[in-house]
């Protein structure tokens, strides 16, 4: 597993928001997927309404979530 960091923002008619997730996935498409799942589910955003920017891998002395920096390095 690879953790990625998914960047984007939600368009909805009154609100514009950016936001910047990092998660464990096998490839960068599986990680868009998970985004759209989770931020639809937690904040009622249909798809459309959700526009990624970029999904990157980020290298393990780069990830700013302790908990997966924890996973990841073993540490």
């Amino acid at each position: 597993m690879k953790v990625f960091k998914v960047t984007g923002k939600i368009n909805k008619p009154m609100l514009s928001t950016p936001f910047s997730r990092e998660l464990l996935a096998d490839k960068s498409e599986h990680a868009v997927e998970k985004v759209y799942a989770e931020i639809g589910s937690r904040h009622r955003v249909k798809r459309m309404h959700i526009k990624i920017i970029s999904a990157e891998e980020v290298a393990a002395e780069n990830i700013e979530n302790p908990i997966l920096k924890k996973l990841v390095t073993g540490e």
